[in-house]
């Protein structure tokens, strides 16, 4: 399993949301590119970074430090955030991002997105599904989290089946941030019903157990921010877990 260490883009600053809250902010640093350094000094391979501006305008605002990150790091990239037209995934693409993790677009117009699984290659994209649990049910939300839909995670990924869809993202939102531990039922539920999808869990994770237990499920990418962050999970124990892959 991989480990994918997460940066939050806000007004050009690291920072962390609680569940998604815009309101609710914690700013960790005022050069996100600080962040990806350390990261990348901690062994870690992979990157996901969002633009949590985009996200909630539609919009592209923090492309320079997005730029400086793949361009001068390391990184395999995964880039979220503000992603609605094939121009923005062509360009980030061809700057060196491995995947463009779509979200809202992909809630809203199926259709497009499924074209652009066509046209780029299911390596290229993440379906990131987004949920708050109404009822019992996994049901999406959109536009930077501000924004609930009628559509369950279950109906959304059964769309997707014939499309050659291979990459899913899936966070809890009311765990985000909030290091109360992932949602095993939910990704235990998700890996069952869909084994041939590669599934990256977030939201939640607090500690280095969470990881073992997340890949002990058979998750096949595990996000994390705030642990990381807050030194809640130590340069010793990734390193003891890389180790073990």
């Amino acid at each position: 399993m991989e480990i994918i260490p997460a940066i939050d883009i806000k007004e050009g600053k690291c920072v962390r949301l609680l569940k998604g809250n815009f309101n609710q902010e914690t700013e960790y640093h005022k050069n996100p590119v600080v962040i990806a350094q350390k990261f990348e000094g901690m062994g870690f391979r992979n990157l996901h970074l969002v633009d949590l501006d985009g996200a909630k305008s539609g919009g592209q605002t923090n492309q320079s430090i997005v730029e400086t990150i793949a361009t001068e790091l390391g990184f395999a990239m995964q880039l979220g955030g503000g992603l609605r037209n094939s121009a923005d995934i062509s360009a980030w693409l061809s700057a060196g991002i491995k995947r463009c993790v779509v979200g809202s677009i992909a809630v809203k117009k199926p259709k497009r997105m499924k074209n652009w699984l066509t046209r780029y290659g299911a390596d290229s994209l993440v379906l990131a599904l987004d949920i708050r649990f109404r009822k019992g049910i996994p049901m999406l939300a959109t536009d930077g989290w501000l924004e609930d839909s009628d559509i369950s995670l279950w109906d959304a990924v059964e769309d997707y089946l014939d499309s050659g869809l291979r990459h899913v993202l899936c966070t809890d939102i009311d765990r985000d941030g909030a290091m109360a531990g992932p949602n095993i039922d939910l990704y235990t539920e998700f890996i069952e019903r869909y084994p041939e999808i590669a599934l990256q869990a977030s939201g939640g994770v607090r500690n280095i157990q969470d990881l073992y237990s997340l890949r002990k499920i058979g998750s096949a990418a595990a996000i994390t921010g705030r642990a990381l962050l807050d030194g809640c999970i130590t340069n010793k124990e990734i390193t003891s877990f890389l180790r073990a892959e």
